[in-house]
């Protein structure tokens, strides 16, 4: 059963910095695109990052501005989104998604774990 698992997720204050975690299981990463994604309440769906098999990241949205980092370890099936100096704005859930290439638009993975919670508060 393919399955992706995202961890790391919690409440942080501004400023602060998370690592995201998504965990393979059923399928091996090496042959898939793995992207994540953010959504924020009454919000879209919308794109951030994005590594392929060759370890090519892309990056999406002003947003980003060197924030966020994205990494793969295939070795544990399991791809990482670092990011620091994050901003209330930044509150949403986070999820990860599978595919045989990068895509911005959401609807076009073929995988997505259930998501974890991202909160920036005082």
């Amino acid at each position: 059963q393919v399955q992706l698992v995202e961890s790391g997720g919690g409440l942080v204050k501004p400023g602060g910095s998370l690592r995201l975690s998504c965990a393979a299981s059923g399928f091996t990463l090496d042959y898939y695109t793995i992207g994540w994604f953010r959504q924020a309440p009454g919000k879209e769906r919308e794109g951030i990052s994005c590594i392929d098999s060759s370890d090519i990241s892309t990056y999406y949205g002003d947003f980003v501005k060197g924030r966020f980092h994205i990494s793969r370890d295939n070795a544990k099936n399991t791809v990482y989104l670092q990011m620091s100096s994050l901003k209330p704005e930044d509150t949403a859930v986070y999820h990860c998604a599978a595919a045989r290439g990068c895509y911005s638009d959401h609807r076009s993975w073929d995988y997505w774990g259930q998501g974890t919670q991202v909160t920036v508060s005082s």
